[in-house]
């Protein structure tokens, strides 16, 4: 290493169990994380800072005013310009660490570029804002071996768990019961969302560094799978919970290897996105931006368009598409509503 490295990195060598060799170790590996809101943008920042080498950073969002609260790695410009959080994410982490490889990628996590996104990782990282992703996750690292960690964060209070497949409880075990359906899908919940009751940007501060730790414990060779546990906090009771989380022998995934969100037996073409908005996934679908804004804006309609994503007002509605497809209708919950916006403005 050089003395350029050795003095950046100065306090984390001092710290033992890491050292000048555990630093090598690090700038030598490279990770994945799926998801870049509260939780991801806390968590990108602190392993880059730390020197991890590469950083993949998946994410189907874009950044709107309401993020700045808690989501620490955007500002008002990127808001204003409408910027895909994954681009806005990889611009503002080559300012904090240039000698890190950060490559940002707009959209969807899918079963069928799950292997393409998540198979040079030597290890997952949850950012993630719902279980349908988790679980597909879940699956991938579980049938190929790779450590994942999960975790969540909502309201005041998050949680966090190390999964090392085939070694400790994979999220299946936790969250998925003799209640899940056939085809291995748990059943629906109504769980509260951040739109729905909120998030303190402390709680994504203090789960990110649970996270970061264990991720860099797992690059260097420092995490025991029998340790695993679930860990839960909420920052404003200040309550702490550490469980030890048990392998389920009729677990769908690590027990029976059933893989139904891999499979993609499970992956719903549209999706409630937050409160009062639907997502519609049209993967198969590549639009031209350019020509489809020129063409709403010659019939009328107001519209606001960068590289990444088209923005129009649908009164009492507002439409985003993306280049791949996807689009996200703000303003109803209903899916039939959702559907025949998208129908009239960008095709059936």
């Amino acid at each position: 290493m050089d003395a350029r490295l050795r003095e950046r990195y100065s306090r984390q060598i001092l710290f033992g169990p890491i050292g000048e060799e555990g630093q090598e170790r690090l700038r030598h590996s490279s990770v994945t994380m799926i998801g870049c809101g509260a939780l991801g943008s806390a968590l990108a920042s602190l392993l880059v800072r730390a020197g991890v080498g590469g950083l993949r950073i998946v994410d189907r969002d874009f950044v709107e005013a309401s993020n700045l609260q808690r989501q620490t790695l955007f500002e008002e410009a990127d808001a204003q310009e409408l910027l895909p959080k994954a681009v806005a994410a990889e611009r503002r982490l080559r300012c904090i660490n240039s000698d890190v490889e950060v490559r940002g990628i707009v959209g969807d996590l899918t079963p069928a570029n799950a292997q393409e996104l998540l198979g040079d990782s030597a290890v997952l990282l949850d950012g993630t804002d719902n279980f349908e992703t988790r679980f597909l996750i879940n699956d991938y690292a579980v049938k190929k071996s790779v450590p994942w960690i999960y975790a969540a964060v909502v309201s005041s209070h998050g949680l966090t768990m190390p999964i090392h497949p085939g070694e400790s409880a994979c999220l299946a075990c936790l969250a998925e019961d003799g209640d899940a359906a056939e085809d291995g899908s748990a059943p629906q919940r109504n769980e509260p969302t951040c739109d729905t009751v909120g998030v303190l940007g402390p709680a994504a501060g203090v789960i990110a560094s649970l996270e970061a730790t264990a991720a860099i414990k797992i690059l260097l060779g420092k995490s025991d799978a029998q340790d695993a546990r679930l860990m839960a906090f909420d920052v404003w009771t200040g309550r702490f919970q550490s469980l030890r989380v048990p392998r389920r022998e009729d677990c769908r995934a690590c027990g029976q290897r059933r893989f139904s969100y891999l499979e993609g037996e499970t992956q719903p073409r549209l999706t409630m996105c937050g409160r009062d908005s639907v997502q519609i996934h049209e993967r198969r679908r590549h639009l031209n931006l350019a020509e489809l804004g020129r063409n709403l804006a010659a019939a009328g309609s107001h519209v606001r368009q960068n590289d990444f994503l088209l923005r129009l007002q649908v009164p009492p509605y507002e439409l985003t598409v993306f280049a791949d497809g996807r689009a996200i209708i703000k303003g109803t919950r209903d899916a039939s509503v959702a559907r025949s916006i998208y129908a009239r403005y960008i095709g059936a």
